[in-house]
């Protein structure tokens, strides 16, 4: 996906490949014109190659960026940034103590679902959130690397980067709890295929979150609850409800007033609805703004403490399941 991504841009120039499987180094050739290098530590070698982007197996993440970071390079290592928030942290060692500079490619921060219910959060339509629940699901007995836990396969360093991210950022605030269920139900490996993570955070909002290979039906991808109202997106469909507060009048409880199924108060609540399709916004931003962090010195929108926080989660969600972190 990420020598796609760069396909005619004019800001990123591919320079240099290596891949551990050589007709996919022929590939990238072919498709951006770059040279090929026969090792990795070659292509380190070669003086036009100003930054490293590390997309391998995830096991493979830690042990190349941090060869690129002593090779003075800037390093974008796809997600998961490690096998464990060990791993991460032994990374975030290597890169204070680099002249390179380290990004980590969360790159489905800028995804228009995301976008938009950022958006919609931010505009005080829904009011004081307090819940959030985002779903990745479908149906495939896969049996490639990502369902080996050696390889670091498995849902929750798969998709759960991404899930995650979205859940903090909108969260706002950092993770206090992690409870989590993981299972091996389709997939072939012995990698969790079935993933189910409720963070808390400090200010109390719950993120409820479900990645699954093997769901035979398909959920909304997206609900978010608030005081006045609540969205939801189904694909590329967005709905919102929502009421103005300032509307309506304060609640008084009388205990000896006969229940009231219909309305409870016997007040009318004037409802607001929307439905719209999710705007289409830049999905790749990402690379703009790593180019302005570079040749700029712009602040990255990612920042390393936040994709460490996403590790933190995952090294929570695994403690005393039977799917414990791997490390190299």
């Amino acid at each position: 996906m990420v020598k796609r991504e760069l396909i005619g841009r004019s800001d990123i120039q591919v320079v240099a490949g290596f891949d551990l499987i050589p007709e996919r180094a022929e590939e990238l050739s072919d498709l951006l014109g770059s040279a090929v290098h026969i090792d990795f530590q070659q292509m380190l070698d070669d003086p036009t190659v100003e930054l490293v982007i590390v997309a391998t197996r995830s096991y493979e993440h830690v042990p190349m960026a941090i060869q690129a970071l002593q090779a003075g390079k800037h390093v974008l290592v796809e997600k998961p940034m490690g096998l464990s928030l060990k791993e991460a942290d032994r990374l975030l060692a290597v890169a204070a103590q680099s002249p390179g500079q380290l990004f980590v490619r969360h790159n489905r921060r800028f995804d228009p679902p995301f976008l938009q219910a950022m958006e919609i959060v931010r505009s005080g339509k829904l009011g004081k959130i307090f819940s959030i629940q985002l779903r990745q699901v479908s149906f495939g007995r896969r049996a490639d690397w990502q369902t080996l836990r050696k390889f670091g396969g498995g849902q929750l360093l798969n998709w759960g980067p991404h899930l995650i991210d979205w859940g903090m950022q909108l969260m706002g605030y950092p993770a206090r709890e992690v409870w989590s269920d993981l299972r091996l139900i389709a997939a072939a490996g012995d990698a969790e295929d079935h993933v189910k993570l409720m963070i808390r955070g400090e200010n109390g909002i719950l993120v409820d979150i479900e990645i699954s290979g093997a769901a035979a039906v398909s959920q909304p991808g997206w609900i978010i609850l608030g005081s006045t109202g609540g969205m939801k997106i189904d694909g590329n469909k967005v709905q919102l409800r929502y009421f103005d507060p300032n509307q309506l009048p304060t609640a008084q409880v009388d205990a000896g007033t006969p229940t009231n199924y219909a309305s409870r108060n016997g007040e009318e609540i004037v409802w607001q609805q929307e439905e719209f399709d999710v705007a289409p916004k830049m999905i790749f931003n990402y690379w703009q703004e790593l180019h302005a962090a570079i040749r700029e010195g712009k602040s990255f929108p990612i920042t390393l403490r936040q994709a460490r926080e996403t590790m933190r989660v995952i090294e929570l969600a695994r403690r005393g399941t039977p799917f414990p972190s791997v490390e190299n």
